[in-house]
């Protein structure tokens, strides 16, 4: 049995339940009418959330201020990197992932370095360094007009029995970064830095370290998700990764994990992605207007980040 208490230990469960209830919503107003897609369609989108969120649940863990506001311009120029490297053959798919995924991974160490060299706070630096991103990627990726290999693309679109492949994937990444979290020394070192950096590094952490593979981690996933995202919707863009900035923030703080670090949690960042999907769907629906649209999902975001804000200080 379920009690209030255990419910209060697992906040992320809420976010599974208002995914339930926008869910419950939308097919009561279609009539039951496309239940069954509505749900592909929120998984095959909520995957690409759920890729970038992780590596920013991480960063977010290392403690207060730390954050990696590249990821939109990592992804865009990611994307652009891929396609560039597949060049629409798929024999040349892999090496295009690891270019993606290297060209994320290096974003990120270098958002570590510019915090480490010039001692200024991780939002700063990184928000600077998004700039310099997607000045880059304007001037590589801008008319880009390469779509990615046949093969590559009916893959990163393919389902199994109704759900998404690369959503069984993400679920089966998510299960092992979870792994990582909790039981890994890796993980333990990220909560234990979050909880007290200080007192981390007398009990022989390599603090630096461990912050720089976090920054480096969140870079690589920002770069693979361009790359899947470009297949996915069939070409690189540099507006691509745009709607990960907040949606990233967003599916942490919802699913669970402490803006005051030292607390994370896994299982809530599909919940937080899954009912931001479904909520954008159930507007949609209702047929809203794509600025209301925004401006509801805008304010919907910002209150249970407050609420989950206030809980979390009131403690």
């Amino acid at each position: 049995m379920i009690t209030p208490r255990a419910l209060a230990a697992r906040p992320w469960i809420w976010s599974y339940a208002g995914a339930l209830l926008v869910w419950l919503v939308t097919i009561a107003y279609t009539g039951g009418q496309g239940a069954g897609g509505m749900l592909t369609a929120a998984l095959s989108l909520a995957q690409f959330t759920v890729i970038v969120g992780i590596g920013q649940m991480f960063v977010i863990t290392l403690g207060p201020g730390n954050v990696d506001l590249s990821l939109p311009a990592n992804i865009g120029l990611a994307s652009a990197v891929a396609m560039k490297v597949m060049g629409g053959d798929d024999a040349m798919v892999v090496p295009g992932l690891l270019a993606a995924l290297g060209c994320g991974a290096a974003i990120g160490a270098a958002n570590y370095l510019l915090i480490r060299a010039l001692r200024i706070p991780p939002i700063i630096a990184t928000l600077s360094a998004s700039f310099i991103i997607q000045s880059a990627d304007i001037s590589y990726g801008r008319g880009l007009q390469i779509k990615p290999p046949p093969g590559y693309a009916d893959f990163t679109n393919l389902q199994f029995l109704g759900v998404p492949l690369l959503a069984l994937l993400t679920i089966a990444f998510a299960a092992g970064a979870g792994i990582a979290l909790h039981r890994m020394v890796y993980g333990r070192s990220v909560l234990a830095i979050g909880q007290n950096m200080r007192a981390a590094w007398l009990a022989g952490i390599p603090v630096g370290r461990v912050r720089f593979i976090t920054y480096t981690l969140s870079g690589a996933l920002g770069g693979i998700d361009g790359a899947l995202l470009a297949g996915y919707f069939r070409g690189a863009n540099v507006d691509l990764g745009n709607e990960y900035l907040l949606s990233s923030l967003a599916v942490v703080v919802i699913g669970g994990t402490s803006v005051a670090g030292g607390k994370a949690n896994v299982p809530g960042i599909w919940g937080a992605a899954l009912f931001l999907v479904l909520l954008l769907t159930m507007l949609n629906t209702f047929g809203v207007s794509a600025g209301v649209r925004m401006v509801a999902t805008g304010l919907v975001i910002v209150g249970v980040i407050a609420a989950a804000g206030g809980r979390r200080s009131t403690r």
